[in-house]
């Protein structure tokens, strides 16, 4: 599943760079047209490839680990302590 997943990603990338490459392409011919396909392809990085990957990679991982609490700021502080005397 992971490796589909990961395929699955990045031909929703390089399908939506394609769309914003055309769309630039064809921009001076017919911009409403343009307009549409760059749209596309930003929709597809944004709102839909981004969001896989990181569901992707955030699997098996604790938030906590990455939140902002005073356990947290605690164990920075300690860290940075240690770096400054070993200096």
């Amino acid at each position: 599943m992971k490796s589909k997943l990961k395929y699955i990603i990045v031909l929703i990338v390089l399908l939506s760079f394609g769309l914003i490459i055309y769309g630039f392409n064809i921009k001076p011919d017919n911009p409403l047209t343009a307009n549409k396909y760059i749209g596309a392809g930003t929709v597809g990085l944004f709102l839909v490839a981004m969001p896989l990957f990181l569901i992707k990679e955030s699997k098996g991982k604790d938030m906590k680990d990455y939140m902002l609490t005073k356990e947290n700021i605690k164990k920075m502080q300690s860290k940075e302590g240690e770096k400054a005397e070993n200096q």
